[in-house]
């Protein structure tokens, strides 16, 4: 699904129009964004948890050449499904 899905089915949904879903859409990604930026998680009970995790520095090899390669730290988003999520797509 696009985004573009996304909004029509958020629309047709909620009664919003059409810009008024792409607000909220991306309202929310904005939101979310900020929200992990700040180090702090988002949880949308029976839907799921948004976080992150600290990725420490290590080392790795590319594969064509067999060199060793410095990777660096870094912040992995993560999202771990709800119950009531997990009970709709196993319908």
């Amino acid at each position: 699904m696009s985004k573009a899905e996304l909004i029509e089915a958020i629309a047709a949904k909620s009664g919003l129009t059409k810009a008024d879903s792409s607000r909220a859409l991306d309202a929310f990604m904005s939101a979310v964004a900020e929200t992990l930026k700040k180090g702090d998680k988002i949880t949308l009970t029976g839907f799921g948890t948004f976080g992150t995790s600290k990725r420490e520095a290590r080392n790795g090899r590319n594969p064509r050449t067999g060199e060793v390669v410095k990777i660096a730290a870094r912040t992995s988003v993560s999202f771990k499904a709800g119950s009531k999520l997990k009970e709709a797509v196993n319908k």
